[in-house]
């Protein structure tokens, strides 16, 4: 199963010891093979909104998904609440959003 360089900057723990291509272990556990991996010259750097960055301890929102281990679903609703008083005027969509995220995370676990 090969994934896209996108699912593939995002999804990833990056290896830098590899000499032609970065090696690493997705999400999902499944190791990827050289060719598989990225070179080096298309690992783009990513800037990191300061809305998804704590102001105290400096941690990124979804470092803390990450940590705990989180699905899709309730890592997403905990973004959209970490940065809901950051990134708008009004917290009203991003908490909206959550809201739906954690809906489906119900209806996930109830056709379980």
């Amino acid at each position: 199963m090969k994934k896209n360089k996108q699912d593939a900057i995002m999804n990833s723990t990056f290896d830098t010891s590899s000499t032609d291509a970065y090696e690493f272990d997705s999400c999902d556990g499944v190791v990827y093979n050289e060719e598989e991996c990225l070179p080096k010259d298309d690992i783009i750097d990513i800037d990191i909104p300061d809305y998804y960055i704590g102001k105290r301890y400096k941690y990124e929102a979804r470092k803390i998904c990450e940590d705990f281990e989180l699905s899709y679903n309730i890592g997403t609703a905990v973004t959209y609440l970490l940065r809901a008083e950051r990134k708008h005027k009004s917290p009203t969509e991003c908490i909206t959003k959550a809201m739906a995220h954690l809906k489906f995370e119900l209806e996930k676990i109830k056709k379980d």
